[in-house]
C-alpha cells in the first residue's frame, strides 16, 4: 500500500499565494507605473479629482491630495529644520494670498502648526546636539520672561475674555519662540546667505506684485471685498487706491518694503562687486517707489530715520557728505508744492501736527493714560481690536483703537508689560551696536549693519502702527534679532577657519 505523505512546508508558493503581490510589485516598483496599468490608474485618479473639483469645488481634491503632500512635508520640517525655516519664511509672505484665493483650510492655523513642528524639531535636535547656552544670554532671558508674562495673562483679573487671550498669545508670545529656532539652526554663513537671498527674492516679488496692482489693477479675488465701506475707507484715499501687494493690508506691505530697503542698503556696505551694488541700488529705488504707492505715512519716516543711525555708525567724510546731500534732497521733497496725491501723502508724514488722524491718536492715548496707570497688568491680552470686539464687545477696551504697538502693550499688558517689552527692544539695539563694532568679517559686518537698521526702524515704526504682530514681519523680526545675536559666533567660526587654513602644514 502506498504511504500517504503530508507536505510539511505549508508556505504558499509564488504560483499559489503571491501572484497578486508579485504582479503589483512588478507594475509599481520594477516598472514604476510605466505601463498600461499605471497609465489607467493615474488617469482614473485625474478624472476622479477633476469630477469632484467640478462638482464640489477644490475642497475634495485638496483633502485627497493632502496626505500625500502633507505627511512628507511634516516629516521634512521636523527632520530637516532648515527646510522648515525656508517653508516658514515663504509661507509668511504668501499666507494672505492663499486666504484671498479661498483655500479651504485655516491658513493661520497652518502657520501655528509650522511653528510647532519647528519647535518639536528644535527639542529633538537639542537632545542629540545640546546647545543650552543660547538660553543664558540677556536677550534670551528677557524673551523667556516676556513669554512667561504673556502666559500669566490668562489669570489676569482685569481680563474680560480668556478666548481673546488664546487667540492673541500666538502673535504676542508664541511667534517669539522662533527666535530660539533661528538661533540654533543658523550655524553657517552659507545658510545665512541663502536666507538673505530668499528674503530679497520674496521682497522683489511682492514689489513687482504691488507695481502690477498700481499700474494694471487688482485681480478679481482681491477686489471681491471692495464693496465693504470699511475696506473702501481704508484703501481708497483722495481718489487713489492704496496697494497692499500679497499682504494683509497696505501697512504690512509698506513696512516690509521699508525693511527691505534697509536690508539692501546695509548689504551695499559689504564686500560685493560694483554690479551687485548697482542691482541693490536699483532695488532700493523700486522698493521705495512701491512703498509710496501703499500710502502708509508711518512707513515713510522709517528709512530716513534709520539712515541717521547709519551715518552715526559709519561716521566718516564720505558718509557725512552723503548724509548732507540726502538731507537736503529730503527737505526739498517735503517742502515742494505738489498736486500729486502720493507725494502729498509722503510730505504729510513729516508734518504730523497737520495730520488730523495723528491728532486723534494723540487724544486717544491721552484719554487711556489713567487706565494704564491704574492697571499694572493691563486689561488682558486681546482686550482691544478685533478680538476684543469679538469676545468682549461690551467691555471698556473693546472700542479703544490702540493704533500703536507700544500703546497696545501698555493697555493690554499694563505698565509692567511695557517695561519688559522696552527692556527687550533696548537689549536688541544695544547688542546690535556692540556686535557691529565687534565683528571683523566684512560680509558679516554688512549683515549685522542691515539687521541693526531693520530692528531700529521697526522699533520706531511700532509707535505709529503695530509693527510686530502681522505676517511676515512678525516672523522676520525675530529672525533679525537671532541674526544679530548669532553673527559674532559665525565671525569667530570664520576667523578660526582662516587661521587653520593659513597655518603651515607639517608632514
Amino acid at each position: 500500500m502506498e504511504k500517504l505523505q503530508l507536505p510539511l512546508d505549508s508556505t504558499p508558493t509564488p504560483e499559489k499565494g503571491n501572484k497578486v503581490l508579485l504582479f503589483l510589485k512588478r507594475i509599481t516598483i520594477t516598472e514604476k507605473l510605466l505601463n498600461m496599468y499605471g497609465v489607467t490608474f493615474l488617469l482614473g485618479i485625474c478624472l476622479t479629482l477633476g469630477f469632484l473639483t467640478g462638482k464640489f469645488g477644490p475642497a475634495p481634491g485638496i483633502l485627497i491630495l493632502a496626505p500625500f503632500i502633507g505627511i512628507p512635508i511634516v516629516t521634512a520640517v521636523v527632520a530637516y529644520p532648515r527646510f522648515g525655516i525656508v517653508v516658514l519664511l515663504v509661507m509668511a509672505f504668501f499666507l494672505f494670498v492663499l486666504m484671498r484665493l479661498g483655500v479651504p483650510f485655516p491658513a493661520g492655523t497652518l502657520m501655528d502648526a509650522l511653528q510647532a513642528l519647528l519647535l518639536l524639531g528644535f527639542f529633538i535636535n537639542q537632545k542629540s546636539n545640546p546647545d543650552w547656552k543660547m538660553f543664558k544670554d540677556p536677550l534670551s532671558i528677557v524673551i523667556l520672561i516676556w513669554i512667561g508674562y504673556n502666559v500669566l495673562q490668562v489669570a489676569n483679573p482685569a481680563s474680560e475674555s480668556r478666548m481673546a487671550w488664546l487667540y492673541t498669545i500666538r502673535s504676542m508670545a508664541v511667534v517669539m519662540t522662533m527666535y530660539f529656532v533661528f538661533m540654533y539652526q543658523i550655524k553657517t554663513i552659507s545658510f545665512l546667505k541663502f536666507i538673505i537671498k530668499l528674503w530679497l527674492g520674496l521682497a522683489l516679488f511682492s514689489a513687482l506684485y504691488a507695481f502690477k496692482q498700481e499700474h494694471i489693477g487688482f485681480f478679481g479675488f482681491e477686489s471681491a471685498n471692495f464693496n465693504d465701506p470699511e475696506i473702501i475707507g481704508l484703501l481708497f484715499i483722495n481718489g487713489h487706491w492704496r496697494v497692499f501687494s500679497i499682504f494683509s493690508d497696505p501697512v504690512a506691505f509698506a513696512y516690509n518694503m521699508a525693511i527691505s530697503i534697509l536690508l539692501c542698503i546695509g548689504l551695499m556696505f559689504g564686500p560685493i562687486s560694483a554690479t551687485k551694488k548697482k542691482i541693490l541700488g536699483a532695488m532700493v529705488i523700486f522698493f521705495f517707489m512701491n512703498m509710496l504707492y501703499s500710502g502708509t505715512r508711518g512707513a515713510y519716516v522709517l528709512v530716513p530715520v534709520a539712515l541717521v543711525l547709519l551715518a552715526i555708525l559709519n561716521f566718516n567724510r564720505r558718509i557725512m557728505i552723503f548724509s548732507a546731500v540726502a538731507g537736503f534732497m529730503l527737505a526739498f521733497i517735503i517742502s515742494i508744492p505738489t498736486s500729486n496725491q502720493t507725494l502729498y501723502r509722503f510730505q504729510s508724514a513729516f508734518k504730523p501736527s497737520d495730520d488730523a488722524s495723528f491728532n486723534v491718536r494723540k487724544n486717544n492715548q491721552k484719554r487711556i493714560q489713567p487706565y494704564i496707570q491704574s492697571h499694572p497688568m493691563g486689561g488682558g491680552l486681546g482686550a482691544t481690536g478685533v478680538w476684543g470686539q469679538r469676545f468682549a464687545p461690551h467691555s471698556f477696551l473693546a472700542s479703544f483703537p490702540p493704533d500703536s504697538g507700544y500703546v497696545r502693550v501698555a493697555v493690554e499688558l499694563g505698565w509692567l508689560g511695557l517695561i519688559i517689552f522696552c527692556t527687550f527692544m533696548f537689549l536688541v539695539l544695544k547688542t546690535g551696536v556692540e556686535n557691529f563694532y565687534k565683528i571683523k568679517d566684512p560680509f558679516l559686518k554688512s549683515i549685522a549693519l542691515s539687521m541693526l537698521l531693520i530692528a531700529f526702524a521697526l522699533n520706531i515704526g511700532n509707535y505709529p502702527q503695530e509693527a510686530f504682530v502681522q505676517f511676515p514681519t512678525s516672523i522676520y523680526f525675530y529672525m533679525v534679532v537671532a541674526i544679530i545675536n548669532v553673527a559674532p559666533k559665525l565671525d569667530k567660526q570664520q576667523s578660526a577657519e582662516e587661521i587653520t587654513k593659513n597655518e603651515p602644514q607639517f608632514i
